[in-house]
């Protein structure tokens, strides 16, 4: 098996020229490792002497691997956008940058009622809005705070504040917050960019076009944004929680991964979010760059549709994972130690995780996969598409599960390439036979399973494949009632153990959160959900200056 793998990962290169969307030209060269134009040049240490005391200046330039699609909080689907985002504008309470805790931000405390339903928040009178088109940088009040997460409730892509009911304003820095029932994951909920506080009129005089000109309250404004290219952010002199140290931050669009780390090493950006493949290699092989790493709060993984096609069949489902060593996958895919192989739809480091339900997920062995796609109706196989968006990994990944299938099971599969925003649309639809990503949240189980797996998810990103489960919509809904955490685990864990018996996909990976760093930036804090704050309570990103 590992002489036949090798042989797919040498034609995996031939392989990915040719697949991806008819007539468009997305396939990423970041795959072609043979391109080491990032190891032959030369590069002078740098003697960088770091000041005892922060200093001000200098404009940060962040590379990401894919383009974000929109910047509307309500439309964004990845964490290209809310990397951006969550640097523009401020939710009402936020996480501490070790996960640890909910922390006040917009909000400056809060109180819940005995009955878990209604939560209170006092306001801060200090935060005012960048200036925009349609207001000139006015303070923010409990209007704005009502008016942004209805907004959200009613119109999120993803299904962020679907637990709420109304907003009412009690006066101009109180607002009560009205659940149906008592939700256990609300107060997390709210930390997502996709709810930070925005101005309405700037959202209704956009219209449409509010995403290229977002504004908010945050420690950067953005200044331009260029669909497929850049973002331009500048400091907002007037952010309420600490004056930002840098000028301002550019987050340019570098897919090619090898070149994402040639600009690295060169200067010409100074930070990469996204390393990945021979990348990694080279910056932890260069003294000059650091390397950030740490396991992440993600899993990769491929979904099957669970009501349209052959994997409609819980047999053809078993068939596929059976087919594919993950293992085996893993080494292919991540050559540099870039993730841990896995096996649940949760990662370890959720407080839901179940180690023991490692055991029950099917393991390879294709004679018996072949013996179920028989008994499902199709012993000389189908034909199927696989859409993934087009990132290094997801191709790779792509190419090497079209080879297994093929070999094992003669099915034939079509791999479909495209940008974040049309594969997140494809995604969501229902309509993909099988399509792959990765998820990466917060330690909350909420996050993974009730967005990835609950009926009421249906239609968006998460459970674009139409998994439905009576018994695991009980467990999960009444896991947002419980307060315990204790008790909120043991009723995952039931669900988590449902999910997995149903065969919904294949969750190979759990990647790590990997950064390449200059030497002259500073205060950098990483996170476990890969999220990038560069100013906030906690933190005041800098750059020594020459």
């Amino acid at each position: 098996m590992k002489k036949i793998l090798a042989f797919l990962l040498v034609a995996m290169f031939v392989l990915v020229s040719v697949t991806g969307c008819g007539g468009n030209n997305t396939t990423p060269q970041a795959n072609d490792e043979s391109n080491t134009s990032g190891t032959n040049k030369e590069v002078t240490k740098k003697e960088i002497e770091v000041p005892s005391e922060p200093q001000d200046g200098g404009v940060l330039t962040i590379a990401l691997v894919s383009s974000p699609k929109n910047l509307d909080p309500v439309k964004y689907t990845g964490t290209y956008e809310s990397q951006i985002i969550q640097n523009v504008g401020d939710t009402l309470v936020a996480y501490s940058m070790d996960l640890s805790e909910i922390i006040p931000n917009l909000a400056k405390s809060w109180t819940v009622s005995e009955d878990g339903k209604h939560y209170t928040f006092q306001l801060r009178d200090d935060v005012y809005f960048h200036p925009g088109k349609f207001q000139d940088g006015r303070q923010m009040t409990a209007e704005d705070v009502k008016y942004s997460l209805e907004r959200s409730h009613e119109l999120s892509a993803m299904n962020r504040l679907d637990m709420i009911e109304s907003v009412e304003v009690v006066n101009d820095f109180e607002v009560i917050v009205h659940l149906p029932e008592p939700n256990a994951a609300f107060l997390t909920a709210l930390t997502n960019s996709g709810n930070i506080i925005v101005p309405k009129e700037e959202v209704e005089g956009w219209g449409d076009d509010f995403g290229n000109h977002l504004i908010g309250t945050g420690p950067f404004m953005l200044k331009e944004f260029k669909l497929d290219e850049e973002a331009v952010l500048v400091r907002n002199d007037n952010y309420w929680a600490q004056r930002p140290h840098l000028d301002g931050v550019v987050f340019k669009v570098i897919t090619d991964i090898n070149q994402n780390a040639n600009a690295l090493r060169t200067g010409e950006i100074d930070f990469s979010s996204g390393l990945s493949g021979e990348a990694v290699k080279i910056i932890r092989e260069d003294e000059n760059i650091r390397l950030l790493e740490m396991p992440g709060l993600h899993v990769a993984y491929i979904y099957f549709n669970q009501v349209k096609g052959p994997t409609a069949d819980i047999r053809v489902r078993e068939a596929l994972i059976k087919a594919i060593d993950t293992k085996e996958l893993v080494k292919g895919v991540y050559q540099y130690g870039e993730a841990q192989p896995a096996s649940l739809p949760l990662p370890p480091g959720s407080w839901g995780y179940d180690a023991s339900l490692e055991s029950i997920v099917p393991e390879y062995n294709p004679e018996e996969a072949k013996k179920l796609l028989a008994e499902a109706g199709y012993p000389d196989g189908f034909k199927t598409t696989l859409y993934i968006s087009n990132t290094p990994h997801r191709v790779k990944m792509a190419t090497i599960v079209q080879q297994y299938l093929k070999m094992n099971l003669n099915v034939d599969v079509d791999i479909q390439t495209s940008e974040w925003g049309t594969f997140s649309e494809i995604g969501s639809s229902g309509n993909a036979d099988i399509f792959a990503m990765s998820w990466t949240w917060y330690p909350d189980p909420f996050f993974f399973l009730n967005k990835i797996f609950a009926s009421d998810a249906i239609g968006s990103l998460g459970n674009g494949q139409g998994f439905s489960n009576p018994e695991v919509d009980r467990l999960l809904a009444e896991a947002l009632v419980v307060s315990e955490q204790e008790e909120r685990a043991e009723l995952y864990k039931q669900a988590l153990k449902i999910i997995v018996e149903q065969h919904p996909g294949i969750f190979y990976s759990n990647e790590n959160v990997t950064w390449g760093v200059a030497p002259e930036v500073q205060g950098l804090v990483q996170r476990a959900d890969g999220c990038i704050f560069l100013t906030n309570t906690e933190v005041n990103v800098w750059k020594v200056q020459k």
